[in-house]
């Protein structure tokens, strides 16, 4: 069964920093894609930072660029997002997802075989 295990967020202040991490389970993501995804109330679901396997690179969505970094680790299986400079629209719940294939953006948010973590919130506030 697979598992994707979120933890890192919570309550912070303008301009402060967290740390996501992720840790999957039941299948091995090695060669494909992990990254992160983020809906806030009465919002879509965007697409935030993806890492590809195999030398292609990263997905980092405009509104976060230079502040927030994707890293991803094969040996642990795990993807870590870090926040820095976090600003009040940056409040949602963000989700890790994962794919054992590379897919882009918007197929990570379309494919049904796409694995879902449960979520964590981030909240921050001015």
């Amino acid at each position: 069964q697979v598992q994707l295990v979120e933890s890192g967020g919570g309550s912070v202040q303008v301009g402060g920093s967290l740390r996501l991490s992720c840790v999957a389970s039941g299948s091995d993501y090695n060669n494909g894609t992990m990254g992160w995804f983020r809906q806030a109330p009465g919002k879509e679901r965007e697409a935030v930072a993806l890492s590809w396997s195999d030398g292609f690179g990263t997905f980092v969505h405009t509104s976060v660029k230079g502040r927030f970094i994707i890293s991803k680790d094969n040996a642990k299986n795990a993807v870590y997002l870090q926040m820095n400079s976090l600003k009040p629209e940056d409040t949602a719940m963000y989700s890790c997802v994962a794919h054992r294939r590379i897919l882009s953006a918007d197929k990570m948010r379309r494919e049904s075989s796409v694995h879902w973590g449960q979520g964590t919130q981030v909240t921050v506030s001015s």
